[in-house]
């Protein structure tokens, strides 16, 4: 895969730090990091064991969260010789006691922080694992570098630890890969005098902030730039870079740009995109990305694009072109877990095969952990990506207050029927005569009906008097009884308008029955405006003729007409009077005017 321009930036406000990863231009990853919300992977706290449960071979710990961590029995590293392993997590664990512990997936849900004893600290080229053995050398490597590479490692003659060697040590040299080593362990003895003289639970070790752990992980000579728009972080990010890459540190500049960064560089447009069901490909084609509990699935279409020769060549090209984009979105959104991608079904296995292959390449690009499953008859490819910490759709939206997640509501028509019922139900157990009840407008119109007609049939099955009134707070599928008693009480209870009141209104929506009228509302009271069709999105002034309990009818007042009406008749007053009376007005008032000087 050709290697594409690469960047990164680094945004810092008030109460939110941003880092995003540009590669051709696109944005490929973004990592988002608020006050009171750091992500706690990486982490290591002394923690108490509170539960031990044989059922579930696993344990539940405190380490100071609102949520005990979840431990389970395979992350629980015994010192001794492997073969006498205990088989059993109470063999293992008690309650009460304390140990060390690092979180290696964070809270999500309801679910509290996966954790694992076996604890490690990364460097810029290696990661230390303290109690371990041997050398682990990253896959992404070439053969010849793995080999260069645990060589070295073996030369350093670690004690009473493993390393394994990251991607980021391609092309280190022993110096490097020595400082590196010394770092770590001077960390580890650190985290150990912070240990003896702690008490559960407690946070012993704190992963390094997003900004120096981007360019810790990923930050090599791939990269073109780094760009940090505040100078504290800037000072930061360079001197990191001194200490661990000190090649890499003049790379990273400060912004100079008059508009916000990420604003210059369209990375606020794409997170916007990246919370929405549809991604558009290049060629018309798009994705839907649904996320569920269980996993998320990934729907790939055609959609405008027909091709230009046979549909199986049309298709190819939909998937293929789908590979980079759905990898994307994986990196973009931090989707992990249980991935199924719906690929448009292909007849020929050498296009399915091209397809399958097309996504392990693109999935290079990806440092998470991912397992493909082949490619199923159907066109379906199951995957896992690992899961770390939450993405980006937890991290900037919460759940709707309305539909809890689901995607759907009850629809008007539905909700009205349930009211309906309720209100005949009330009706029979209730003494008031009236009720005043509050809806969404859209239900209250279902209610009521076109000219009244439902609502006139629900009072006169029930013999009571019914008086909806339309809120545009209210949730659709949500109503309230916030009155009852006499009708008389209920009536002035409920209408927001007199007849003959003139008021300045929002004209808001056409008429649904009749286009030359048009609709306007208070509080969700609707006033029916005559002539008022081409007046959409206008404020008028608005005569009041007549008032129903369930809408008021009115018009536009012409106010320049009413202004010319009423010059007319000044001037008609002025006119009324002749000329001989007109000086004698004049000769009138002259003579005061002498007078009053004389």
């Amino acid at each position: 895969m050709a290697t594409r321009a690469r960047q990164i930036l680094v945004s810092v406000e008030p109460n939110e730090l941003k880092v995003a990863v540009l590669e051709g231009g696109r944005l490929c990853e973004i990592y988002v990091e608020r006050k009171g919300r750091r992500p706690l992977a990486g982490n290591i706290y002394k923690g108490k064991v509170e539960n031990v449960l044989p059922g579930m071979e696993a344990a539940f710990v405190d380490i100071g969260l609102e949520k005990n961590g979840f431990l389970y029995v395979e992350e629980v590293m015994v010192h001794e010789d492997p073969d006498k392993r205990p088989k059993k997590i109470t063999q293992m664990l008690k309650s009460g006691q304390e140990i060390l512990v690092q979180v290696v997936k964070d809270p999500m849900g309801t679910k509290g922080a996966r954790l694992t004893t076996q604890l490690s600290i990364p460097g810029r080229f290696l990661v230390y694992v303290p109690g371990g053995d041997g050398i682990g050398v990253s896959r992404r490597l070439s053969d010849d570098e793995r080999q260069r590479l645990r060589q070295l490692c073996r030369e350093l003659k670690v004690k009473d630890a493993g390393l394994i060697v990251r991607t980021a040590a391609e092309g280190a040299s022993k110096k490097e890969l020595v400082n590196d080593l010394k770092f770590l362990e001077k960390m580890w003895q650190t985290v150990k005098g912070r240990d003896k003289g702690a008490k559960a639970p407690t946070m012993i070790y704190s992963e390094m902030e997003v900004p120096l752990k981007v360019m810790r992980d990923l930050f090599n000579e791939t990269y073109e730039r780094v760009l940090v728009d505040a100078q504290r972080e800037y000072d930061k990010i360079r001197s990191f870079l001194r200490k661990t890459s000190p090649e890499l540190a003049e790379r990273v500049e400060m912004y100079q740009g008059s508009k916000p960064l990420m604003e210059t560089y369209g990375v606020d447009d794409e997170i916007k995109k990246a919370l929405e069901r549809r991604v558009d490909l290049p060629s018309g084609g798009y994705l839907v990305i649904d996320d569920t509990e269980a996993l998320t699935v990934i729907d790939v279409n055609t959609g405008r694009y027909v091709g230009r020769s046979r549909l199986e060549d049309t298709i190819l090209k939909t998937n293929i072109e789908a590979c980079a984009e759905v990898v994307r979105q994986l990196r973009l959104r931090d989707i992990g877990g249980i991935i199924i991608i719906d690929f448009i079904d292909m007849a020929r296995p050498r296009n399915r095969q091209q397809v399958l292959e097309t996504l392990g390449r693109e999935l290079e690009s990806d440092r998470t952990k991912t397992y493909i499953v082949e490619l199923s008859p159907l066109g379906l490819v199951e995957m896992t990506r690992q899961n770390v910490t939450e993405g980006l759709r937890e991290i900037l939206t919460k759940t709707c207050p309305t539909c809890h997640g689901e995607g759907v509501i009850i629809s008007e028509e539905s909700m009205a029927f349930d009211i309906e019922r309720k209100l005949r139900r009330l009706a029979q157990t209730s003494s008031s005569k009236a009720f005043l009840v509050e809806v969404h407008p859209k239900v209250a119109a279902m209610l009521i009906g076109q000219g009244g007609a439902k609502l006139k049939e629900i009072e006169q099955e029930t013999g009571r008097y019914f008086s909806f009134e339309g809120l545009d707070t209210i949730p659709i599928d949500t109503f309230k009884v916030s009155a009852e008693g006499s009708r008389e009480a209920i009536e002035r209870a409920s209408l927001p308008v007199a007849e003959g009141d003139e008021l300045r209104l929002r004209i808001e929506e056409p008429h649904m029955y009749n286009p030359a009228d048009a609709i306007a509302k208070i509080d969700g009271y609707v006033v029916s405006i005559s002539g008022a069709g081409k007046m959409v999105g206008q404020d008028a002034k608005i005569h009041i003729d007549s008032v129903t309990r369930t809408c008021a009818y009115g018009s536009v007042v012409d106010e320049e007409a009413r202004r010319r009406q009423k010059a007319e008749a000044r001037s008609q007053d002025s006119d009324d009077i002749d000329l001989p009376e007109r000086e004698d007005w004049k000769m009138d008032r002259e003579g005061v005017k002498e007078g009053s000087e004389g």
